[in-house]
């Protein structure tokens, strides 16, 4: 077990004192960690790969040493895509057996484990560790297959999930050197760098290695490598998919047609791929977190199932680097943008279509609806407004909130609120 001891050792570099990069803070994410970790219970990173999952857990090990006093052998991390583990016939146990009988052998230990779902049986393990109360567990993955079916069934109720997206705008300005504060004065002053910016952050996306990369064709060559690795490693091979070219060329369609509603008749007409492959593709896709499925909003589920579906991207410079794009993308980009904060923020959203089109509708907690349409001009076309107003009159008492999300106007127009992007985006409204 030489080799393995070698290789936790050189994993965990705060045990011999050694420093360790743990980037830009990403402190809504931190906070929500430190809370699940005071429960007991394991806490589960979950979210596509190249989102920053790895660098939060360094983070977090950086509080429990720096904040917290935590003995630092006290914490093991393992990098479960390590080749070497794969060679081992019971590589959790292994690691376990080594840790303790040579760094750390009291109780208490952290033990996290990034990207765990490489190895064979590790939710059975993952239960048992927890049923023996001796350890604090963090994992991580790059699916949703991490708690789904069989997984969620043998750790149901014994979880915390954590969703992780890539950066946020907010987290975006940060990563870029800017630190905003957020009072209208500060955010006058800066305005138009916050702009600049938004601009960018449409174009390039959130994933975190990539916004720190300055050279445009390097940035693209990288988000398509990204995209590859997503591909392959989370829906070819998890799924073990044969026909690769109809994968490829559904994905391809898909993301090119992003806030565009379709059916799956349609697919099969323009693709020539059966409609049942369609959707176990589309469901693969979505399990990976690269794709998001967008259902018609009615209280029958019947009338959501007939109705064209939505599609949206995990990241748009990850859609642009893959895609075949045009510059009359940028609104439904912004769309996307607007799609994946609401994610963020805990939402689900549908879209409605009738005589207008709402882009995005929420249920909120009381019962009542929030309806959002997106126009990134300053002269928002008057069917944005008539579509949020048959809406309201369709589901008269219901409708909390109408939102017309804007390039950068604020106004009031009876009932709608004009609320300009970057504002809505950096949660200033």
């Amino acid at each position: 077990m030489a080799d393995l001891l070698d290789l936790l050792v050189a994993l965990n570099p705060w045990w011999s004192g050694r420093d360790f990069d743990t980037g830009v803070r990403r402190d809504r994410y931190l906070s929500k960690i430190k809370r699940y970790c005071t429960t007991g219970e394991i806490v589960v990173l979950s979210g596509v790969r190249r989102s920053g999952k790895t660098t939060l857990l360094y983070q977090m090990i950086r509080d429990l040493i720096d904040e917290q006093g935590v003995d630092p052998r006290s914490i093991l991390f393992v990098n479960c895509d390590e080749p070497a583990l794969a060679n081992l016939d019971r590589p959790l146990e292994a690691v376990l057996d080594t840790y303790r009988s040579n760094i750390w052998s009291g109780e208490g230990a952290w033990l996290v484990f990034d990207e765990i779902q490489a190895i064979p049986g590790w939710e059975r393990w993952l239960k048992a560790t927890y049923d023996r109360k001796r350890f604090r567990l963090v994992i991580s993955g790059s699916s949703s297959y991490l708690l789904d079916s069989e997984v969620s069934t043998l750790i149901s109720g014994r979880y915390l999930a954590v969703p992780v997206y890539p950066l946020d705008f907010s987290e975006y300005l940060l990563f870029r050197g800017m630190e905003v504060e957020l009072d209208p004065v500060a955010l006058a002053a800066r305005k138009y760098d916050i702009l600049n910016l938004l601009g960018q952050y449409i174009r390039e996306g959130g994933f975190p290695q990539a916004v720190r990369q300055e050279d445009g064709g390097v940035k693209a060559d990288q988000l398509r490598a990204y995209y590859d690795s997503i591909v392959y490693r989370d829906i070819v091979q998890v799924n073990k998919v044969r026909n690769q070219r109809a994968l490829a060329d559904l994905l391809s369609y898909l993301l090119t047609n992003i806030a565009l509603p379709y059916s799956y008749r349609q697919l099969v007409e323009v693709l020539g791929i059966e409609a049942a492959t369609i959707r176990e593709y589309v469901c693969y896709a979505e399990m990976a977190r690269v794709l998001f499925e967008v259902q018609y909003f009615s209280y029958s589920l019947k009338v959501q199932a007939r109705n064209n579906k939505k599609v949206y991207c995990i990241d748009t410079g990850l859609r642009n680097a893959v895609s075949f794009t045009f510059s009359a993308d940028e609104g439904r980009c912004v769309e996307n943008l607007v799609f994946l904060e609401l994610r963020r923020r805990g939402g689900d959203p549908y879209y409605w279509k009738k005589g207008g089109e709402v882009d995005f509708v929420l249920k909120n907690p009381d019962n009542t609806l929030t309806a959002i349409n997106v126009t990134y001009t300053d002269t928002p076309p008057e069917r944005e407004m008539n579509a949020l107003r048959e809406f309201a009159a369709e589901f008269d008492g219901r409708v909390r909130d109408l939102v017309l999300i804007t390039k950068d106007t604020v106004r009031m127009d009876g009932e709608i609120r004009c609320v300009p992007l970057w504002r809505w985006l950096l949660g200033v409204v």
